[in-house]
């Protein structure tokens, strides 16, 4: 069956850190894989984090351009020491600001061309946040439950493009005090909640 766990591809991608403290693994790859290789139909991303490990199965059928955005960024090591830096409970955990400012300004100008909601924003969906038309980029958000709202809001909606598989109770227990809005500049102290830490073991 197309897409199924047998055919899925595997790939494992740094730990997006979460909270202030304990140590994240590195960056392992358990299949070999080109950034001019097709991508697959679908496949899964680990993500290893300070609170626990969750696994992120992305499904081109729901959105061609956004999983074949996410492939390239996992393929780029692009979400290497990321970090949550909203997370609004009963609603979103958002992360994609590099600890690298030259990562994000090298790709924030390369937007997504829209797409139509083809797989609703249920819990543990994971979707391009956006400002507007055409304004996709490399920040996702996971839904923490249904946001059947967020499948039109201001006519476009927020195409989901992949869904945890496992781990969800790792996603919920993401620290809940970074706030409501992106970090305006990348924070230069262990002091500011929403700061990139440098946690390496």
């Amino acid at each position: 069956m197309k897409g199924s766990m047998t055919n899925v591809r595997h790939l494992v991608v740094l730990a997006v850190a979460v909270g202030t403290t304990s140590c994240m693994a590195g960056w392992r790859q358990r299949s070999s894989f080109s950034a001019d290789a097709a991508v697959p139909d679908s496949f899964v991303v680990a993500f290893e984090t300070s609170r626990g490990r969750f696994d992120v199965m992305a499904r081109t059928q729901w959105s061609p351009a956004g999983v074949d955005r996410f492939y390239q960024l996992v393929n780029v090591h692009y979400y290497d020491d990321a970090r949550f830096f909203r997370v609004v409970k009963d609603f979103v955990a958002q992360f994609g600001l590099p600890a690298d400012p030259s990562r994000n300004k090298a790709w924030r100008i390369r937007r997504l061309a829209d797409e139509p909601v083809r797989h609703g924003n249920l819990r543990g969906t994971l979707s391009y946040a956006r400002g507007g038309p055409g304004t996709r980029t490399v920040q996702l958000f996971i839904n923490l439950k249904d946001n059947a709202r967020l499948d039109t809001t201001n006519t476009f909606g927020f195409p989901a493009f992949a869904e945890v598989v496992s781990g969800m109770s790792v996603v919920d227990s993401l620290y809940q005090g970074y706030g409501d809005s992106a970090p305006r500049a990348p924070a230069q102290s262990a002091q500011a909640p929403r700061a990139p830490l440098a946690l390496r073991c």
